[in-house]
């Protein structure tokens, strides 16, 4: 094993660099909507489906990983995906309208999917038990700083240059992932007898299963959910075919996914706190951008130079994790990063109009010193009592429960923010009429300011404005609060997380 060591690292380096890229192409298409939806001649809210593809193809690829690296070998399947990532990316920058773009990247998703659990896949079974530490603190930098950093870059690439190079960016690392994989991977021929166990009901009632969920979680707060009808439908779909598909995978002997791991308590609780996990990052990255456009009229590259404090700090602590886990249980570091991550959001509990970007910034950096205390200690955590045998379907059952945590957060805080906005609305309204000459003085000093009656029609509108904007920051405030909130329990979910014996790793041919 000494010898093939090197090599080994190798292979991990280019499959982190590929895990990097796709999950960083989730956001970084999301600060500079505007720009790409006015270059394919679509609406804004149209233009939503050029994420919304992406994250539907990948939430479907990521399920499908264990059977084709079975089938194809890792080395195989990682260059092929790697590469047609790559080529994907080349298409989004060449769409023509809005159709061609949602398919490219829906293809990108697609095969960028499969990159973040093969990273996992390799760390836990490439690597001595003594390593894996160093290797899933490369893995927290993929997992947490990618999408931290992914608005900034954006912003910034649509600024300077153009949004062509938000896909153009994948094309030299891509390249440096195929060469990795190459060469860190031995080769392996087909293993066709992996044909004879393909799970096809597995894969149909997955696919429908998690995409349409995928798509119920990312319009339904659009259309006011079960209002829509083809949301209902969406709904029916996707809760009868992962019926089926439970049912299934625990019948079937030989499952796509090995949904029997959930009977251990640890690795229940382990899943729990990936989907909080998923749940906090990407509701953050969420609000942030949609509070400073919104109501501070940031733009893309305003809101990137503000995100980027919850980014770059992180990287100075991922070297320091796996020292301090000599001497210190990973459940309760993770513990510790979702309380800090918690308070650094309840820091944004109480603003008002006055909280541009710059009042964001506190807040920011303490969610950065607690997000790298989260990934790498979860991640050692839940991975160290696996057999090798199921270490392929917790990865795929971890990166699927990441990314349904993030669906469900920003869905549910979408809705939070809308509805809560109109209460809120209504109540200041409520209260300017019941103090009917408190509200004859604030429109008249409006109207002296302006030049203008107090009953312009220029002055009552922007009252109302003002009373929107009150409702929607107290809007925010009470979002915060919920993934505050969220991020506590997180924490009591992972301190009770027995620690248990690390397996050793396996080195096999790839």
């Amino acid at each position: 094993m000494v010898d093939r060591f090197p090599r080994h690292w190798l292979a991990i380096a280019g499959a982190l660099i590929g895990a990097f890229m796709a999950i960083l192409d989730i956001q970084i298409t999301n600060s500079s909507l505007k720009d790409i939806q006015a270059a394919l001649g679509a609406t804004l809210e149209e233009s939503s489906w050029i994420a919304t593809s992406y994250l539907v193809a990948e939430m479907i690829a990521i399920p499908l990983t264990g059977f084709f690296a079975g089938w194809l070998s890792p080395r195989r399947y990682l260059v092929w995906n790697s590469a047609a990532f790559v080529l994907a990316s080349l298409a989004c920058s060449e769409a023509w309208n809005l159709e061609s773009m949602i398919v490219f990247r829906a293809l990108q998703g697609f095969t960028g999917g499969a990159l973040i659990p093969m990273a996992f896949n390799l760390i836990v079974t490439l690597l001595p038990v003594d390593k894996r530490p160093v290797g899933m603190a490369l893995f927290g930098v993929t997992a947490t700083f990618a999408p931290s950093i992914g608005p900034t870059l954006g912003g910034w690439l649509t600024e300077t240059f153009s949004w062509h190079y938000l896909f153009y960016l994948n094309v030299l690392p891509g390249a440096a992932v195929i060469a990795l994989l190459s060469m860190g991977l031995d080769k392996r021929e087909v293993d066709d007898s992996q044909l004879a166990r393909i799970d096809l009901f597995g894969m149909v009632t997955m696919a429908l299963g998690l995409g349409c969920l995928q798509l119920v979680l990312e319009e339904g707060a659009r259309d006011d959910w079960f209002d829509a009808e083809y949301i209902r439908w969406l709904a029916l779909v996707s809760v009868v075919s992962l019926i089926l598909f439970v049912r299934h995978q625990l019948r079937a002997a030989f499952p796509l996914v090995n949904l029997r791991l959930f009977a251990n308590k640890e690795f229940s609780l382990a899943c729990v706190a990936y989907l909080m996990l998923g749940f906090g990052l990407f509701g953050s990255v969420y609000l942030v951008p949609l509070y400073l456009a919104s109501l501070h009229d940031y733009t893309a590259l305003d809101i990137g130079l503000v995100l980027m404090w919850v980014g770059f700090p992180q990287l100075p602590f991922f070297p320091l994790i796996p020292k301090i886990l000599k001497f210190v249980q990973a459940r309760f570091l993770v513990a510790m990063g979702f309380v800090v991550m918690g308070l650094s959001l309840f820091m944004n509990m109480h603003m008002s109009m006055d909280y541009d970007g710059s009042y964001l910034i506190p807040a920011l950096l303490l969610r950065a010193l607690g997000q790298p205390f989260i990934m790498v200690p979860l991640s050692l955590m839940s991975a160290s009592a696996l057999p090798p045998k199921d270490v392929a379907s917790a990865s795929i059952l971890y990166n699927v429960m990441r990314n349904l945590g993030g669906a469900i957060g920003i869905a549910s805080l979408a809705t939070l923010l809308q509805k809560r906005t109109d209460i809120h609305t209504t109540e200041i309204r409520e209260t300017l009429v019941a103090n009917s000459q408190s509200t004859l003085d604030y429109l008249s000093q409006m109207g002296q300011q302006m030049g203008l009656s107090e009953q312009a029609p220029q002055v009552l509108s922007r009252v109302a404005n003002e009373i929107h904007q009150q409702a929607a920051v107290m809007s925010y405030n009470e979002a915060f609060a919920v993934l505050g909130a969220s991020m506590l329990l997180a924490a009591v979910a992972s301190v009770m997380v027995k620690p248990s014996k690390p397996q050793p790793a396996t080195v096999v041919a790839e």
